[in-house]
């Protein structure tokens, strides 16, 4: 079986797409016994759905390939601690396990500002696995919206 590191690499890909798109770089990946059945990265700004998120996407997507809303055997991987949203989803689709990269301080809803995954007033619950290639996530998300504020600077548009 490959490691978790392996897994949230082919989920920063899945964000570099996003971010090549022009979207907030985040990227998920559904693995079921070792193998990937689904993957999704943000496409809010292309959609204008705010449920775009990748980890909707993807557990949209693993929902199509397996044919059954129950997603019991699966580990979701995203790069980006699921915000309360995409948690809920989490729990909907009874997916066990999640693996996420970099901590979501405005939203994050797996441990960070609270924990809808481990909370015992619902009926399932997720085992979490933070801080996998966090550095790597972390990175990639903050310099995206660097290179939004400093092209907003730049832009004879705003009023600077």
């Amino acid at each position: 079986m490959l490691n978790e590191e392996h897994y949230m690499k082919l989920a920063i890909k899945e964000a570099e797409k996003a971010e090549a798109e022009g979207e907030v770089p985040i990227g998920a990946v559904i693995i079921k016994d070792g193998e990937i059945i689904a993957r999704g990265y943000n496409q809010r700004e292309a959609s204008q759905l705010a449920s775009s998120h990748a980890e909707f996407i993807a557990i949209e997507r693993a929902n199509q390939h397996i044919g059954s809303w129950r997603l019991e055997e699966c580990t979701l991987y995203v790069t980006l601690e699921p915000c309360p949203m995409c948690a809920g989803a989490i729990l909907q689709s009874r997916i066990p396990k999640v693996v996420y990269g970099a901590k979501d301080p405005k939203a994050g809803s797996a441990g960070t500002l609270l924990n809808l995954l481990d909370d015992d007033r619902f009926n399932h619950k997720s085992e979490v696995h933070a801080g996998v290639l966090e550095k790597t996530c972390g990175e990639m998300l903050t310099q995206f919206f660097r290179n939004i504020r400093k092209n907003k600077k730049k832009s004879p548009f705003t009023n600077n």
